[in-house]
């Protein structure tokens, strides 16, 4: 079985219609990529997939999914971050919101807390067998669990926000770690991201969260 169709079948069910016409001209830009993620949209309009701690935005969302198009929107969160955000397409995110996004030729894996990023895979494939194999680091799934357990799953639209930021000594424990709107989330960490830009290690920064 190849890794996409494994990742899907221990997934949820699609937000919007399997069936919707992939309407989604930014993924143009990306050619092989982009067709690729076309592709999965069509098989699997958005999903959760470990317990919601891998979520991949959808095409089209009824209800309070957000999709594609308005998670991509300058208007929304990506403001925050100037030029960290720059060039990417954001598709898929971890349980603490840091981000998947398509990047040039490469998916690449975005550090919400200091807008960075790291080549994760060269197409949606190696990009899903990765998953598969470091699920627990690669989308936050064992604190996530455990946050479950302990309250039940985050609402629709949120992920775990660290109290203290990890890139700043936050620890990954239940104690750290409280459900956040993804918006106010990302705000709050490109606002974070654009303070720690070329500062000097021990130097102050403010935070706050950004509604």
């Amino acid at each position: 079985m190849k890794s996409l169709d494994k990742l899907l079948s221990i997934s949820s069910g699609p937000f919007g219609s399997e069936t919707a016409l992939v309407n989604l001209p930014a993924l143009d830009a990306f050619r092989e990529l982009g067709g690729q993620l076309k592709a999965l949209l069509r098989c699997r309009n958005g999903f959760y997939a470990f317990e919601s701690a891998l979520h991949i935005f959808s095409a089209m969302s009824p209800g309070n999914e957000i999709d594609l198009n308005s998670w991509n929107s300058d208007g929304l969160w990506r403001f925050e971050y100037d030029d960290l955000a720059e060039g990417a397409l954001f598709f898929a995110e971890d349980a603490f919101g840091n981000q998947f996004a398509l990047q040039h030729s490469q998916i690449c894996f975005f550090d919400a807390e200091t807008g960075a990023f790291t080549k994760f895979s060269h197409d949606l494939e190696a990009w899903a067998n990765r998953i598969l194999e470091e699920y627990k680091v690669s989308t936050g799934y064992p604190l996530l669990h455990a946050w479950q357990q302990k309250n039940g799953g985050p609402a629709v639209g949120s992920r775990l926000m660290p109290k203290i930021p990890f890139v700043l000594g936050g620890s990954y424990t239940l104690e750290n770690v409280y459900a956040l709107t993804s918006v106010s989330a990302m705000k709050t960490r490109g606002n974070l991201a654009r303070q720690l830009k070329g500062l000097p290690d021990g130097a102050r920064v403010q935070f706050q969260v950004i509604d």
